[in-house]
């Protein structure tokens, strides 16, 4: 940040003792700098050079941040019903007991996006997300609701 950037009461991150926290410029320092809160602790701090400051900490939002938030939320519901959209695991569940055969996650994440059940939020591997989350799930022992037939390929627990 720069010096005429930062304003007395306005709240800022700032690392303090290697961490990353918010504080509250209380003052101007006349050794230079400003004396501000830790607003996690209430101990004061001084802020010696403004970049120790990485940023506002409650910064108005400007409307293009607004529309994406909105636009994010809205990509969460489906267009009928408003009900959010199933997660990649549990989309994943439905495609393998509507297919009754084993399948691998690559296989797995087409059917979901054909069926529009799940869309890849923009991971360049959402098969290996859902092969990793597939593994996590078959270390419940009995209680996974996944099946493991052969390498790389699973199928619904019955």
């Amino acid at each position: 940040m720069k010096k005429a950037d930062v304003k007395i009461g306005g709240e800022y991150f700032a690392k303090v003792t290697n961490k990353k926290v918010t504080i509250r410029i209380d003052a101007e320092n006349s050794s230079g700098g400003w004396d501000a809160t830790n607003l996690a602790t209430n101990k004061k701090v001084r802020i010696k050079t403004a970049a120790r400051l990485q940023g506002p900490a409650r910064a108005t939002t400007p409307a293009s941040e607004t529309k994406r938030v909105l636009k994010k939320k809205a990509k969460t519901e489906t267009a009928a019903g408003g009900e959010k959209k199933l997660s990649c695991v549990k989309a994943a569940l439905q495609v393998l007991e509507t297919a009754g055969e084993p399948m691998n996650s690559q296989e797995m994440i087409s059917a979901m996006v054909e069926q529009n059940l799940w869309e890849s939020p923009g991971g360049k591997t959402p098969h290996a997300t859902l092969y990793s989350a597939i593994l996590r799930d078959l270390k419940r022992g009995d209680e996974s609701r996944f099946v493991k037939t052969e390498r790389g390929r699973f199928t619904v627990r019955v």
